[in-house]
Formats: structure tokens, sequence, C-alpha cells
């Protein structure tokens, strides 16, 4: 089955007449009246009724009317959206983040963005950073972003945006709030909440163990939300990236002597073409200045 078939045929169906509905499609009746005899062989039945002054549709041919419809109208919906994205009139992006990484980070980019273009479909794909990675070999995302990827692909394009330090993060009313800088011995006393879908998780628990402060013992949270409302129910302490948003009934400290810290970077598949979006918002992520936002 052709679309042209169906074009001529959703033509005579609306105009009940050869000769117009060829006019319409701007072909010869000859040719329209074949394409039609050619479209009524593939599906076994006459569609019309060739009587004089007009067509008449025949059973089959109005069972298969609002059908062939549907089909001509998708195909040419296909056809004006491919036109649009090969235009530049819409963009798509599709990317993938850890959970550990805030979604705020992007939104002034993406608005730099969304002025390129007339309109903007975004997806975002969260996971762990195995995950992130699969998204990426798979094709699913065209970027990612990610503290780091357990991934070991040979194609994976990196390329570091800021490093940024781990800080204890507290309720305001909490005994160790309002101090800028914390020490390790205070620490020993706190429940400290085990962060655990952060790539840089276990990383962190091994550096607090060479101090002889044991983090992986202690409750396990899974999600953003659910350690800060621990933290503002006085539950426990955390430590979380300087980038994480906090609410202000939460503050931060900087723990002295504890090295922890994580690069957050941004991963492509090289030798993939990317699309109009993609590549403006890698170029524009690349060349931001980090260094206010990450401290």
């Amino acid at each position: 089955m052709e679309m042209h078939q169906v074009r001529y045929f959703l033509a005579v169906a609306q105009l009940l007449n050869f000769t117009r509905a060829a006019e319409e499609c701007n072909v010869t009746q000859p040719s329209l009246t074949r394409a039609i005899k050619q479209l009524e062989a593939e599906l076994g039945g006459d569609l019309f009724r060739r009587e004089r002054p007009a067509a008449q549709l025949t059973e089959l041919g109005q069972r298969m009317h609002p059908l062939l419809k549907q089909c001509y109208d998708a195909a040419a919906g296909a056809r004006s959206l491919a036109s649009s994205f090969k235009s530049g009139e819409i963009g798509a992006l599709r990317i993938a983040l850890t959970h550990a990484i805030d979604l705020g980070l992007l939104i002034p980019h993406l608005n730099e963005i969304k002025r390129q273009f007339n309109r903007l479909e975004f997806r975002f794909l969260r996971g762990t950073s195995r995950e992130v990675g699969d998204f990426l070999k798979k094709g699913e995302a065209e970027l990612g972003i990610a503290a780091e990827i357990d991934e070991a692909w040979d194609r994976l394009d990196v390329w570091p945006l800021f490093t940024e330090s781990f800080e204890l993060v507290v309720g305001n009313g909490h005994r160790l709030a309002g101090r800028s800088s914390i020490d390790l011995d205070d620490l020993r006393s706190e429940q400290l909440l085990n962060r655990t879908f952060c790539e840089h998780a276990r990383r962190i628990s091994v550096s607090l163990r060479e101090h002889g402060i044991d983090i992986e013992h202690g409750p396990e949270v899974s999600n953003e939300r659910d350690l800060i409302e621990l933290v503002e129910a006085d539950m426990g302490v955390a430590m979380m990236p300087h980038t994480s948003p906090v609410p202000d009934r939460l503050t931060r400290a900087v723990v002295a002597g504890l090295d922890a810290r994580r690069t957050v970077n941004l991963y492509g598949v090289a030798g993939r073409q990317r699309t109009a979006v993609g590549n403006a918002v890698m170029r524009m992520l690349r060349g931001a200045d980090w260094r206010q936002i990450a401290g």
C-alpha cells in the first residue's frame, strides 16, 4: 500500500467523483483510477461503486475509510514533524543524569537553548551511574551528566565541568548549626545518614572510616528528598555536595580535614552524530563558568 493510493482514495471518498478527485490531486484520471484499482486488489474488494453521476463507497470502502484516513494523517504528521526537525523549528534533547545531580544546574542553560528553537522537547532520564552509561550506550540519551560513570566503554567522551566539595548538612536547631567549619571529632557522636544513591557514597564512607567514623552501618537513604526530610526532623546529619539545594531550615558547614570532593562530568558518545540541540547544549555546558555555582 502506497501513500499516494490512500490519498487518491480519500479524495474520491470526499468528492464522490473520479474526475474531480484527479483534478484535486493534480494527476490524470487514468492514473488515479489505476492507483485505486491497485489498492482494491491489495485489500481484496471494491472500495467504490462506479455509478453516474457520483461514485459511492461500498461496504468495504466505508469500513476502510476511517482506518486509511488515520493512516494518511499519521504519515502526514510524521513528514511535517521530520521537516520541522530538519529546518530547526523543533529541537529535542535527551539527557541522562545520575540521582545525585541536581537538575537545577541545567535550568539556566536550558532556558538559553529554548530561545534558539521555536519548540524544544526535553526528555530527562535518571539512574545510577551504570544506568546512565547504558542510556548513552543504547542511544536512549544523547548526553549524560554524572560524577563518574560505572562503564568502561572506550567510546565515551568525557568533559569535566567542575569540582566541588561535600559539606555537612544539619538542621538549624542542631548543636553544630551556625559553624562555618566542623572538626571530625564533632562527628563521632552523630548519626550520619548514608546517601546510597550517590555514586561517591562509598568513597566518602572510606574517607570517614579512615578517621574512625563509621557511616556504612548508619541509616541508608535512597533519594535526596527523604534525606532532607530526615535531617529536618533531626534524625541524623548528612554529607551533601555543595551544589545540592537545601531548604532554609538546614545549614551547611565544611568538615575540616576531610578530603571529600567530586568532579561532575559531561558525557557523550564519540563518533555518534549529535542533534543541533545536543551540540548546542554540549558547547554551552563546556563553556560555562561554573566557579560561582560550584563554590
